[in-house]
């Protein structure tokens, strides 16, 4: 898959197939859709998961649809969609200068895309400009350079050829003077369960930016790219680091050297899984993709939280216990803000990620419980299949044992699954609130609290 050869993209262009069928809402009963459910068992069952419990019965049948939808772009034809959308358009009357269909530069900005990395499988999010110069005398459907962009985006990917590929596709689709595209990725760089308590500042995202060029953009140093990065650099977009791919180029993906052994039992599950979307597991970029994925997965292992543990927090001290001497109304609130997280979610086993907020009641003078004792509540919490409601009932209550009954706590977090299938949602994130014991009736307490929470973007793509 993704070769780019001109034979590759003639056969594209060549064998169209209807689009209607790259949503098929009637591929629950294939056999594809049936493999990759059985696949998604033996996973959870890796895990240590009961796949008969409740939350979990339905995730195999919706990581399967999940990834057929996201995949949909190797059942698509760009052929189906350029063919009619070409309009005639004259430009320049004079014969001076460029517009239109006479040879001026049409750009689109600031397409969301999203793509699976063909590297770790797991989603990553695109932002895409594409620009080309029109030739005789016609224009394309501006729609259809997104719709173009997308076939090839929802297939398993590397950024530099997703950016070949699209521009390939439009040169030999709309046959223009020349097309260029600009991606800018962003991949969720997500820490295991060990470096998530060593590496306080972990940077979330590993972030690269890839150019494609043809005819008139054929060249990096021809004219034409000042002026398509011009007009995206003064609607704020910084597009001037650019990513070469050569044989010595390192991947991209942050789980790339992370091999090593593997259940074989997941791994051959994975396997299965590319098969099942049309992949070649034995094609070299993806040897490696099977072993990655669960290593990654088994990050979310099931395990008691006391296993967890394992004495480190529970030795270091004992609970808070409310002193009946002091008065309540003398009490301050604490808090503990931006803790960061890191959780998988059970329904479509795509990770999430945010901040956690946590406040308590506290007499003044009183040591509180510090910093580095709840970020690894939280990250005990968060290492495991969740869903946010959950994680932060549960954040709120084991709180609860070592600072008392009164608790409140805030999670903030994006989730891939809202950008990667259904609404594919840019942008949205989710907030829930857990409150316990006095934040529970005082609504000036949670008004504070709240009030307290720095107004900021949670980090991401």
């Amino acid at each position: 898959m993704g070769a780019l050869d001109e034979g590759h993209f003639n056969v594209e262009l060549e064998n169209g197939v209807e689009l209607g069928g790259c949503f098929e809402v009637g591929f629950d009963e294939e056999p594809e859709t049936l493999a990759i459910e059985d696949a998604v068992k033996v996973l959870l069952q890796g895990l240590g998961e009961d796949i008969n419990r409740e939350g979990l019965r339905k995730t195999p049948h919706r990581v399967a649809k999940a990834l057929r939808e996201g995949t949909r772009g190797y059942r698509q034809k760009v052929k189906d969609i350029v063919q009619g959308a070409l309009f005639p358009e004259a430009g320049l009357g004079s014969g001076v200068g460029h517009a239109g269909g006479a040879g001026g530069l049409v750009i689109v900005r600031d397409l969301d895309l999203f793509s699976y990395c063909e590297s770790c499988l797991l989603p990553f999010q695109v932002k895409c400009h594409v620009g080309y110069v029109p030739s005789g005398q016609q224009v394309v459907g501006l729609s259809k350079l997104s719709r173009v962009a997308d076939v090839f985006a929802k297939r398993l990917q590397d950024p530099q050829r997703l950016a070949d590929e699209v521009c390939s596709a439009l040169q030999h689709g709309i046959k223009p003077t020349g097309v260029a595209v600009i991606l800018q990725c962003f991949h969720i760089h997500f820490p295991n369960f060990e470096s998530a308590f060593l590496e306080s500042n972990h940077q979330g995202w590993v972030k690269v930016l890839v150019t494609s060029g043809s005819g008139v953009f054929g060249s990096e140093k021809a004219d034409i790219w000042g002026d398509f990065r011009s007009l995206l650099r003064f609607r704020g977009i910084n597009v001037e680091k650019n990513h070469s791919r050569d044989s010595a180029d390192q991947c991209w993906c942050p789980s790339f050297s992370k091999m090593g052994p593997a259940n074989s039992g997941m791994v051959a599950a994975v396997a299965s899984i590319l098969r099942s979307l049309g992949e070649d597991p034995l094609r070299k970029e993806l040897v490696g993709t099977p072993t990655r994925f669960v290593k990654w997965l088994m990050n979310f292992q099931n395990s008691s939280l006391e296993m967890k543990l394992n004495g480190f927090v529970r030795g270091r001290m004992d609970p808070l216990k409310s002193n009946g001497d002091i008065d309540h109304t003398e009490q301050q609130i604490h808090s503990e803000l931006n803790l960061s997280l890191w959780s998988q979610c059970e329904h479509h086993l795509l990770p999430f990620h945010g901040v956690v907020h946590i406040g308590y009641f506290g007499a003044e003078g009183v040591n509180p419980i510090g910093k580095t004792l709840l970020q690894s509540i939280v990250h005990f919490h968060g290492f495991k299949l969740q869903v946010q409601e959950r994680l932060t009932r549960q954040i709120a209550e084991t709180v609860s044992t070592l600072l008392g009954g009164d608790i409140m706590v805030v999670v903030e977090a994006n989730h891939t699954c809202m950008i990667s299938r259904g609404i594919e949602k840019f942008g949205s994130n989710t907030a829930t609130i857990a409150v316990l014991g006095r934040f529970s009736t005082d609504p000036v307490a949670r008004a504070m609290f709240l009030q307290s929470i720095p107004n900021i973007t949670i980090a991401g793509g």
